[in-house]
């Protein structure tokens, strides 16, 4: 393959058809089922599945007899599923979703998580790096090795509209599809994230979640403060003393132990190797505000932390009026919603279990203690990558960045993976992505770097080329 032929046609081809398309994307306020109930009629992610689907059949022209369906299930979100036939009888599956987190505040002034902006290498919105690319990514790739006439493998490119939410409709969508699927030997996953903008980036690990609302009740109606204060405990003490038996308020460690693993050797070498590689930049991707500083000095364990340690957060609040309009009330109840990440090894359903056991148990002065947690998403540990593929991924990190790839964990969650490492325990994954520093997935400013997705995309090339190569010489 003709790497500088390759980056050409890739660096035009999202210039001149996929950043139009990524852009009218952006606008659309197709969030997940989990922030918008009502998803079904609003029709916006109807209109997301609509524009990528006449975009992607216009580039299906090109393979024949490739297919796309827009697949639905009764009561369920929408999935994109195309077969793209190739040669030998290997499959490579291609993964992404649509669907959209909900807008957050914080947005800098002209900006919006349905205002696509372009600010130098950057596209500003919602939905563009997590995860909208993905699909036309996979089929610039594909387009790419056709334009150079090269051989590959049989493709299929799954695009759901759930995973914000848990991917919970996709195991119907994967048993239903089962059969028109196969078992793909290779599995290339688009929405991860990279250390930095300056190599490819293979994802080891994902972790799980554990998410719930805990409620504390003291009073059945809130009462006067100076009345009740000393001998109604307040709820929100109370709440505190709970999060406390699970989390050191101080250093901000887990206090369960049942929640911890054992992390394997390779992945504490690699978050060694990963903290070199990124030295300062493991702390200044975030934006800490003023002089606070990270949870310790140590970055390899700063590394460690974010991708195989336990770790608690409080994502939302109820029980309690806006500060301008807060009286001096007693309140009658507290409400956190918390989201503890688990190890990748760790079975969800167990942390749930231990969580609601600690929380409900013992309740402090007799109050009515409750915690509403879910079943929990378990997390995910990639196989160790076959030579073939590990000389790959070097191969396509220099031909398309230039330095060799990097391995580290991630600390968010993709149900998908989980679900296909069970289904397929021989297939080889790559999880890589272009959420890099600062680009805030989830949050405001949240942004897609246009050369990474180019490169992340030729680097696709490179790799379902070696997918093909590979069993050729198997075959002979």
């Amino acid at each position: 393959m003709d790497s500088a032929r390759l980056k050409q046609f890739v660096g035009t081809f999202w210039d001149d058809s996929i950043l139009p398309s990524i852009t009218e994307y952006i606008r659309i306020p197709n969030k997940s089922p989990a922030f918008d109930a009502q998803w079904a009629e609003h029709g916006y992610m109807e209109d997301a599945v609509g524009l990528m689907e006449a975009w992607a059949r216009r580039q299906l022209t090109a393979f024949p007899g490739a297919t796309l369906d827009v697949v639905r299930l009764p009561g369920r979100t929408p999935l994109i599923f195309m077969d793209i036939p190739g040669d030998g009888n290997d499959t490579v599956l291609l993964y992404g979703h649509l669907d959209k987190q909900p807008e957050m505040k914080g947005w800098f002034e002209g900006y919006g998580p349905w205002i696509p902006r372009r600010l130098d290498d950057r596209l500003y919105g919602r939905g563009g790096a997590d995860d909208g690319y993905a699909i036309y990514a996979s089929l610039c790739a594909l387009l790419a090795l056709k334009e150079q006439k090269i051989q590959r493998a049989r493709c299929v490119i799954l695009i759901e509209a759930c995973e914000e939410s848990g991917s919970y409709d996709l195991p119907h969508y994967v048993d239903h599809l089962k059969e028109r699927i196969g078992e793909p030997s290779l599995v290339v996953c688009l929405d991860s994230g990279c250390g930095d903008w300056d190599r490819l980036w293979l994802t080891t690990s994902l972790r799980g979640i554990a998410a719930g609302t805990l409620t504390v009740r003291v009073l059945t109606e809130g009462v006067h403060s100076g009345d009740a204060s000393g001998i109604v405990p307040s709820s929100f003490r109370l709440l505190r003393q709970l999060i406390s038996r699970i989390e050191d308020e101080t250093s901000g460690a887990i206090r369960l132990q049942d929640l911890y693993v054992q992390i394997p050797p390779q992945r504490i070498e690699q978050a060694k190797q990963a903290a070199r590689v990124l030295g300062d930049t493991v702390i200044d991707r975030y934006p800490f505000a003023g002089s606070t500083r990270p949870m310790a000095d140590d970055k390899a364990e700063l590394v460690l932390n974010r991708t195989w340690r336990p770790q608690l957060a409080v994502i939302g609040m109820d029980g309690y009026p806006a500060p301008e309009n807060a009286g001096n009330v007693l309140l009658p109840y507290s409400t956190a919603k918390l989201s503890l990440r688990l190890p990748p090894t760790l079975e969800a359903g167990q942390a749930v279990a231990s969580l609601k056991k600690a929380l409900e148990s013992d309740p402090p002065n007799g109050a009515i203690v409750q915690f509403d947690g879910k079943d929990g998403q378990s997390g995910w540990h990639a196989p160790q990558l076959a030579p073939w593929l590990e000389k790959a991924v070097k191969q396509a990190s220099e031909e398309a960045f230039g330095p060799p790839a990097a391995y580290m964990g991630e600390g968010g969650s993709i149900p998908f993976m989980g679900m296909l490492g069970e289904k397929f325990p021989n297939t080889q994954f790559v999880i890589t992505g272009v959420l890099g520093p600062h680009s805030n997935a989830h949050g405001p400013n949240e942004f897609l770097h246009i050369p990474t997705g180019k490169k992340v995309t030729a680097a696709v090339a490179r790799l379902v080329v070696a997918h093909y190569a590979r069993g050729t010489a198997r075959g002979a």
